[in-house]
């Protein structure tokens, strides 16, 4: 009874080992996957629709906003890929890009939408920057 009951408990064992290895070796894959690049299209959809649910747009409103951040994503793809312009020229077209994105949503939202979207834009930009500074302190500890 003592050696069935050992057995059993190896059995059980080397299964949960099999099985623990196997989960682990596809998290390895995973990992060595590239990141899925959206389309400018795709990542305007996605913008809008969190918009969307965030502020409880009309459907004129969802309709105008699209358009907007279709717009501005497909221009800002376009800057990414121009290799004439130098890196600083990019970041400030971008960040004029972002402005423009700024004004006419503003011409779209009611204030109270566009106040909440704002301080989310502002939210999100503050995360960024913690981010990027948690980086560079990582960065220079080394």
């Amino acid at each position: 009874m003592k050696s069935y009951m050992i057995r059993i408990s190896g059995l059980l064992l080397g299964s949960l080992l099999a099985f623990s290895s196997g989960s682990i070796a596809q998290q390895k894959d995973t990992a060595t996957v590239k990141k899925v690049r959206f389309t400018p299209e795709q990542r305007a959809d996605k913008m809008s629709d969190k918009l969307d649910r965030r502020l409880n747009l009309s459907k004129q409103q969802d309709k105008d906003i699209h358009a907007i951040n279709t717009d501005i994503t497909q221009r800002m793809e376009s800057l990414k890929h121009n290799t004439a312009l130098s890196k600083k020229d990019k970041m400030q077209q971008i960040k004029a890009l972002n402005e423009e994105r700024s004004q006419r949503f503003k011409s779209v939202l009611t204030p109270d939408q566009y106040k909440k979207w704002n301080d989310w834009e502002l939210k999100k930009k503050e995360q960024m920057e913690a981010k990027m500074d948690k980086k560079q302190q990582k960065r220079n500890a080394r």
